[in-house]
């Protein structure tokens, strides 16, 4: 009898092994995506810009470093970049020397996307303007598009833009081969050169600024000194770029350095002092930097949001990049501040919680959050729980959480300083969710 009590306890005691076993399992850390940051430092004696990279810890958000990992950019200056064919390749635009104008060398290098985030480096292409710096590609991967600072041709401005247009920038198409990843040139099949060939870029309004994907059409952001800003918006099918408006579409602000979409909306970022009267009675408030809020309308015109215009946080500078969060209920913009500060005050991620009946901004309480100093690019990772700044004054990486309930951006958890080193100064940053 005394042995059947002993047998039982011990099948007791290893059901209770294989229940706390199981629920160990259940938590036990595994990396739910990678996150790539492009980065100034010159990796080779060409002097290539390099790739770092990064596993995310799904428990903590903690990051580590992608054996193999930085590698060369495959250019020098790489800046933006995109990922696509469901996360088997990467594709870095580098901007190549700007030491002279034009820059010199640009290019996009194709990566593959291996086992454990490994790189390797495939095929390079060439923008057909001059001076790149952003690039984007479509919902479905069929297309990626190069926005140049600078047409090669001024002749080609008047005849895409209008007689008297003699400064332009213009957009490079590439279809995306779906099996390789290999790009292959989109010519315009609108204008024709003086000699009746076809050109091979999409001309755009002078001085571009950013440029978004939104409902069917490519909007330019673009400057004009003394004017104000606007933008242009070309139709999109077939990867082909079509005019949908004959002129650019004045905007009320004259500082804006960026434009992104978020749900169904279209802000505008600016550095444009915004003065606020509260409805208290009590003095105004000047707030350094706003929030446009648009819809898009027909022939891809910016249609402004009743009471859309925001107010920046007084406590940043700078803002340069707009991230909506994956569920649509909170905006964070990362304030990049004064780029050169270590302890930069002023840079930081403002949040904003996105009212859906409305459509309307209100700023979270606790907001802004710390970031790292001058961040470059923020990103939310592939588990939707964390929110990530790649920070160009002390080359760093910085992670917090995002309050489910509330929107904060908190600490990560096991972590006490947030910030994860870089090789170098960050341009960009970007994530994938294909682990293996």
């Amino acid at each position: 009898m005394k042995f059947k009590k002993f047998g039982k306890a011990l099948l007791m005691i290893a059901a209770s092994a294989g229940v706390v076993f199981s629920v160990t399992s259940c938590v036990q850390s595994y990396s739910v995506g990678f996150l790539y940051v492009t980065g100034t430092a010159t990796a080779t004696t060409s002097g290539d810009g390099i790739i770092s990279g990064f596993k995310i810890d799904h428990n903590t958000g903690n990051l580590s470093p992608i054996p193999g990992l930085p590698v060369a950019s495959g250019g020098q200056n790489p800046g933006r970049a995109v990922l696509l064919g469901g996360g088997r390749f990467l594709y870095v635009l580098n901007r190549g020397d700007c030491t002279v104008n034009p820059c010199a060398t640009p290019n996009i290098t194709q990566f593959s996307i291996g086992g454990n985030g490994v790189l390797a480096s495939q095929e390079t292409f060439f923008s057909q303007g001059n001076n790149p710096f952003r690039i984007i590609a479509d919902a479905p991967g069929n297309y990626i598009y190069v926005l140049d600072h600078d047409s090669p041709s001024s002749a080609a401005c008047a005849l895409a833009l209008g007689s008297g247009v003699n400064a332009c920038g213009d957009i490079t198409a590439f279809k995306v081969d779906q099996s390789t990843g290999r790009l292959s040139l989109v010519v315009n099949a609108q204008v024709t050169s003086a000699t009746g060939q076809a050109l091979p870029y999409f001309p755009v309004p002078a001085n571009p600024i950013d440029m978004v994907l939104a409902a069917g059409y490519i909007l330019t952001l673009s400057g004009t000194p003394g004017t104000g800003d606007s933008v242009f918006p070309y139709f999109l099918s077939s990867g082909q770029l079509s005019v949908s408006q004959n002129s650019s579409q004045p905007l009320n602000v004259r500082q804006a350095n960026a434009i992104a979409l978020g749900g169904t909306y279209v802000y505008i970022l600016a550095n444009d002092p915004l003065t606020v009267t509260p409805t208290d009675g009590t003095s105004p408030v000047t707030y350094p930097s706003q929030i446009d809020a648009y819809t898009v309308g027909t022939g891809g015109a910016l249609q402004a949001q009743v009471g859309g215009v925001y107010a920046g946080d007084a406590a940043d500078t700078n803002p340069m990049f707009v991230l909506l969060e994956s569920k649509g209920n909170w905006l964070y913009v990362a304030n990049q501040g004064n780029n050169t500060s270590t302890t930069n005050t002023q840079s930081g991620i403002s949040g904003y919680v996105i009212d859906k009946s409305q459509h309307t901004l209100s700023k979270i309480p606790t907001s802004p959050w710390g970031s790292g100093p001058s961040p470059q690019c923020m990103i939310e990772d592939p588990s939707f729980q964390y929110v990530y700044t790649a920070n160009f004054a002390d080359s760093t990486v910085t992670g917090r959480r995002i309050d489910q309930n509330l929107g904060y951006l908190n600490n990560l958890l096991g972590s006490a300083n947030r910030s994860f080193s870089l090789t170098g100064p960050p341009a960009y940053c970007l994530v994938t969710g294909r682990t293996s």
